[in-house]
């Protein structure tokens, strides 16, 4: 079905009122998921539908558990991980701005921080360089096995450029969690060959696959590799859990933000990104590809479309859900 953003922008922000949230952190939660929906990114609403994400009536005060000039720690204090990561993309992007880099580690959140390519969006629209890391519960097996022992460990990278930053947003697992759930309500299998069932056999049944193994992104070696590093980055650099080893409900998340003027001209790297970029997209064409196309690139066209034309497309399934979830 097709709806109005500014419709879909008042239902959502009714169903998280109705989880418990202030209007400020409504405000931010909103503001994520709606950066994923707008761009097809499964990262968007269907969070709010089934268990959804309820705010846990123990959340406390974030807290800044350890600060330097370039870095801090975040105890999440068991708020909203989108709040928290915020907090602690805005106190990178500040360290960065005063002294060209920051990092910055979260810990104690156990829900969703969206879809990461937002915050590292949103630093590199500072002219600061963003990388941003989350991490998540055991649903991902390492190759050459079939149990689930890393999360999807999510990663984006920002970089700022004439007109449009550059964005590169992507799980090290084969599909996202969020893919198996949008799947699961829409009734539709997922591919073949990408996910495990608990007895190590391939199924195609989202179902059985929540309850299995997704495969790293590449079904090989490098994804799984790369999976463990966001996992070391996620877990044992910022106090959290990793690989199941500690508490269940503390995840860790790390952003880094980085000042380009360190080592070159603001403006002469951002010329040069974008002649990257315009080099890329003019390279010779295999068959049947009718245009190259560069990190983000599709999310920001998709919209830009919805956003012209004032209509977003989403499935019947989940927008009765969120409408059942808002009563």
């Amino acid at each position: 079905m097709r709806i109005k953003p500014t419709q879909l922008d008042k239902l959502v922000s009714k169903v998280l009122i109705k989880y418990g949230y202030s209007a400020s952190e409504t405000k931010i939660i909103k503001k994520i998921l709606l950066y994923a929906q707008l761009r097809g990114n499964n990262q968007g609403i269907v969070k709010l539908i089934g268990k959804g994400i309820p705010k846990n009536p123990q959340a406390r005060k974030i807290q800044v558990v350890k600060d330097t000039k370039l870095s801090a720690l975040l105890d999440g204090g068991q708020n909203m991980g989108m709040v928290v990561l915020s907090k602690a993309m805005d106190l990178a992007i500040s360290k960065a701005k005063k002294h060209g880099f920051g990092i910055v580690g979260t810990n104690n959140t156990s829900s969703s921080t969206g879809a990461i390519g937002y915050y590292a969006k949103e630093i590199a629209k500072q002219n600061l360089i963003g990388f941003v890391f989350a991490g998540s519960p055991e649903t991902v097996s390492t190759y050459g096995s079939f149990e689930p022992i890393f999360g999807t460990n999510p990663l984006a990278i920002g970089i700022p450029s004439t007109g449009e930053p550059v964005v590169l947003d992507m799980a090290t697992a084969i599909m996202a969690y969020y893919g198996l759930i949008e799947a699961k309500t829409a009734g539709r299998s997922i591919p073949k060959g990408i996910a495990y069932d608990v007895s190590g056999k391939f199924t195609t049944d989202p179902a059985k696959a929540m309850d299995g193994a997704l495969s790293p992104f590449d079904k090989g070696r490098k994804g799984a590799g790369l999976s463990f590093i966001v996992e070391a980055l996620t877990g044992p650099l910022v106090a959290a859990t990793f690989v199941g080893i500690g508490q269940s409900n503390n995840w860790g998340n790390l952003i880094i933000a980085i000042d380009p003027q360190l080592l070159v001209n603001l403006k002469t790297f951002k010329k040069n990104v974008l002649q990257l970029g315009k080099r890329v997209k003019v390279t010779k064409k295999l068959p049947g590809v009718s245009e190259i196309l560069l990190p983000g690139e599709r999310g920001n066209r998709l919209t830009n479309q919805r956003l012209k034309s004032k209509e977003i497309e989403i499935e019947n399934n989940l927008y009765n859900e969120l409408v059942k979830v808002s009563e």
